[in-house]
């Protein structure tokens, strides 16, 4: 018993100093470039065209498996997602970065936010064409709102009054995140 458990202490020991080749780290297999695309691929792909060549492989291969899926969408749809690429390629990386970040904190979010957050869409959809450029106008307008410091702000020291130090009431310590 004592030699079994020795020889199977052993081996793996001996697997996890000399692991298998076949389990070395593999590349990520790059996604075919704009000119090795078929043609069909490049009609539905088309408003992506002239950033796809620079597009990271894991973008690329979530556009092909839109470009897969085109097909099997209802004429409707497939206009929507046109309009969707035509306008997402026409953001800026910066613009691109807020619209990844603003989606992945609305994924986290709870249930009741993201019912409120559809009912307010839905509300939007709903206003006539002159109402949407006025909020797209005021908004245009608004300040890019700009991430907390990452540091909290130092207090700067109150002046000592000439009657004397005020009494001091006890702080509690700040606490890091």
């Amino acid at each position: 018993m004592a030699r079994v458990r020795f020889g199977l202490i052993l081996a793996v020991a001996f697997w996890l100093a000399f692991p298998p080749s076949h389990a070395a780290i593999v590349p990520p297999l790059s996604q075919p470039s704009w000119s090795e695309l078929t043609a069909e691929q490049k009609r539905v792909l088309a408003p992506l065209s002239s950033e796809w060549d620079s597009m990271e492989g894991f973008r690329r291969k979530k556009w092909l498996g839109i470009a897969q899926r085109y097909q099997s969408m209802a004429p409707g749809e497939q206009a929507r997602m046109q309009r969707r690429m035509t306008d997402w390629a026409k953001l800026t990386p910066d613009e691109r970065k807020r619209a990844r970040d603003k989606y992945r904190s609305l994924q986290k979010a709870p249930a009741e936010k993201k019912e409120a957050v559809k009912l307010k869409w839905q509300e939007y959809k709903e206003l006539p064409e002159s109402e949407k450029t006025r909020l797209k106008t005021e908004a245009a307008r608004k300040p890019t709102p700009r991430p907390a410091p990452s540091k909290p702000a130092v207090a700067p020291k109150p002046s000592i009054p000439s009657g004397g130090p005020p009494p001091v009431a006890p702080v509690a310590p700040a606490t890091t995140r």
